[in-house]
């Protein structure tokens, strides 16, 4: 269907959240935007939004913000192929005609891939998306992939992982937070990992600490290069995983 006018993306607000249209966008963030700020996404994509002319709502609060919420913020370096916001809307637009406005609206680097409306009342995207699926690639790795693995098993089978993020100590549990890692040798001597994690309301883990770790413990060096990407988001829901869309 082809609108003879454009949204206005004038904001109208409703009563309550529960009550507006709950759209929610999976994008990509290409590689070549991996250390991109979480900000400067979502600076990105409220213009994203306001170019495609949806109908958006605004918050009561003293900020009038758009009503947009995001998954939890990709580690800096880090791309992805499933990452998440929702956005509020005052009218109930078609979810593929959404899309193909925000599609014609954003940067080939940020490209929304599929939207769905989803409950109102839903739990927020951050807390309610607690599993995350990354894959690693080890550039030129001074070490193969059984030893990188044992060396991954042997940081869990200490329990805690410490590392400093910024000037700050962080530790994290490495029984709630690594679910599981395999790794595999590939060509020119990578190495490509695919690795399972949880977070929760204490801690999530860094993937590329758990790597940096694990490769300290091998003592053979570093890589040329470390590429890590999220290829999937979940919540998990009495054992099973619940897909976002």
């Amino acid at each position: 269907m082809t609108r003879q006018q454009p949204f206005s993306g004038r904001p109208q607000d409703l009563p309550t959240k529960a009550e507006l249209a709950r759209l929610r966008v999976e994008y990509e963030k290409d590689e070549r935007l991996a250390y991109l700020g979480h900000l400067e996404v979502i600076a990105t994509v409220e213009r994203c939004v306001r170019r495609a002319g949806l109908p958006f709502s605004i918050g009561n609060g003293f900020a009038r913000r758009m009503r947009l919420q995001f998954s939890g913020a990709l580690p800096v370096g880090a791309s992805s192929a499933c990452e998440y916001y929702d956005i509020r809307l005052t009218e109930r637009v078609d979810a593929r005609e959404a899309l193909g406005l925000l599609r014609a609206a954003t940067p080939p680097a940020l490209a929304p891939t599929r939207a769905a409306y989803v409950p109102g009342a839903d739990p927020a995207l951050e807390a309610w998306l607690d599993r995350s699926s990354w894959e690693v690639e080890l550039v030129a790795s001074p070490v193969g992939a059984a030893l990188i693995e044992r060396a991954v098993e042997s940081l869990r089978a200490r329990g805690t992982l410490t590392y400093l993020r910024g000037e700050r100590e962080k530790t994290v549990d490495l029984a709630s937070t690594l679910v599981g890692v395999s790794a595999v040798d590939a060509p020119c001597g990578s190495v490509r990992l695919r690795v399972e994690t949880r977070s929760g309301e204490r801690a999530s883990l860094r993937l590329r600490a758990l790597v940096d770790a694990a490769l300290a413990e091998t003592g053979r060096g570093m890589p040329d290069a470390v590429r890590v990407r999220r290829v999937a988001q979940r919540h998990e829901e009495d054992g099973r995983l619940v897909e976002p869309l």
